[in-house]
Formats: C-alpha cells, structure tokens, sequence
C-alpha cells in the first residue's frame, strides 16, 4: 500500500493522509490542529475558502514547519474555489485570494468545490490557467459525478488531478472510482468516517476488534487499501495520532468484503446532481 500517490500532472506526489479542517474555527484551534498534525508527521493539509479558516490554517503550518524542522517543499496544500466565485476571472481572483490569506506563493492543489452546472467549465478553464503558466502545482475537482467529468473532457485536455467525493463503506462510489481509475483521477475521500456515523456499527466493531484497532482505524485502513487518499478531520491530539497509525496492520480479504457489504448508496453530505448553495 503508497504513502504517497503520483498525480497525473505537476511535480509532487500527494500522501495518501491528510488533515481536514471542514468545520475547524479559524484562530487558535485551527492553528493547533494543523501544528499537531504536521508534528505527528502528517504532511497533506486540506482547507477551503469557504470553511473560512485559511488565515489559521497558514499560521499552524508556518509554526508547524518550524517545530518539525521541515520546509514548504516536505507540505502538500489544498484548498478550494467556492461556488460563488466561479467563471474564469473570478476563480483567477479567489486564487490569489486564498495564496493571501494561507501566507503562501503557490498551492500545490487547487480545486473546483462543487460543479456549478453554468460555471464549472469556465473556471476549469481558469484552473487550467493556472497551472499552464506555473501558478498552481496540480488542478483538480471535488464532488464531481461522472458525467460532471465528461463535460470537463468535451471541453479541455487537461485531466483533473484528483477528484475530491463524499467516500465510506456506506457510500463506497465504485462506478465512480472505475471510470476516475481508467481516466488517472486520483480519488480522494472526505468524510472517511462518515462523520463519525459508524463508530458503533456491528461488522466495523467486530473487525476492530479482530484486529485490535479502533473503528476509526479500521475504516481509515479500509480506504487505504481500496486505493483512496483520505483526509480525516479531528483537533483532538490524540485522534490526530490515531488517525495517521493505519500504517502497520492490515485487513484480510474476508474482512475488506465484509465492511464493502456495508453499502447503501447513502449519504451524509449533499447530492452533487441536488444542492443549492
């Protein structure tokens, strides 16, 4: 299993764990977060301007690097174009937006939030933009469905790096997954742990315990050998360390089925094809 996956285009690989910070209060607890993380060894940070934590999110990675004696090139940071700065001079604008706020001369992910049907092409255009002239290390999108991504490919040749998608054993998005493997988009799951809604399911509590693992772990290590890129969320220290130790255990192949039987096409976040804001 990679610790780190190879982007279809730009120079980084993006390690396979991240830091979510959706929902984290700007200020202190934010900062604290991201510094955790970064100490414990996380090196994938993941905010958006819309969860209004940038500011934070910049402060805990410059203190971070300084406490772990790393440099910006050991990071890989994301963030995201909000819906109601879509169009190509606006996703330009709320680029350099999020650069100022993070404290940061370039982001090494830049993606599409949500598919505003009217708009997502034109900002495609200004992410692909972006990246041609060096601006951005890699472009992607998040929350796109299938025939979201066969509208970008009618309309330019540069491939989404990575597709950023609601992702757990109760949502495991296979045909999704299929068509993003065949084109090279890297999948990437928010809300790994469905937002804590299956702590106390009966099969994930039975495989954490074969396994002596918590269930958040058994999910997270789940993910990994499926192939995903996760980017669990917590400000707790010690969730923080928990989340990031998947590492030196592994699933059987009875186990992985089991928690796949899990699936029911069900959601905790909106419907790509059905939100309004």
């Amino acid at each position: 299993m990679k610790q780190s996956i190879e982007l279809n285009h730009g120079q980084k690989v993006l390690p396979a764990i991240g830091l979510g910070v959706f929902k984290v209060e700007d200020g202190d607890t934010v900062i604290d977060a991201v510094v955790e993380a970064i100490r414990q060894g996380y090196r994938h940070i993941d905010t958006a301007a819309v969860y209004e934590n940038e500011e934070g999110v910049g402060v805990g990675i410059r203190k971070g690097m300084e406490i772990a004696n790393i440099s910006r090139d050991d990071l890989f940071i994301t963030s995201k174009l909000w819906n109601a700065d879509q169009g190509y001079e606006s996703a330009i604008a709320a680029y350099e937006a999020s650069l100022e706020r993070l404290g940061l001369e370039q982001l090494d992910l830049y993606l599409i939030h949500w598919p505003v049907e009217d708009k997502m092409v034109e900002s495609w255009r200004a992410l692909e933009t972006l990246y041609r002239e060096g601006r951005v290390g890699a472009v992607g999108v998040s929350n796109f469905q299938i025939h979201h991504l066969e509208t970008l490919a009618e309309n330019s040749d540069l491939v989404p790096a990575v597709n950023q998608v609601e992702r757990h054993p109760l949502l495991r998005q296979t045909e999704l997954a299929s068509y993003m493997s065949e084109h090279g988009i890297v999948p990437v799951a928010w809300a790994p742990l469905m937002q804590g809604g299956l702590f106390e399911e009966q099969t994930l509590v039975e495989v954490a315990k074969e396994v002596n693992r918590s269930v958040a772990q058994v999910l997270l290590r789940w993910h990994l050998q499926t192939g995903w890129v996760i980017i669990p969320k917590s400000i707790k220290p010690h969730r923080i360390a928990e989340n990031f130790d998947v590492h030196d255990f592994e699933l059987t192949n009875d186990q992985m089925e089991r928690i796949d039987a899990l699936d029911q096409h069900k959601r905790v976040g909106p419907d790509p094809d059905d939100f309004d804001f």
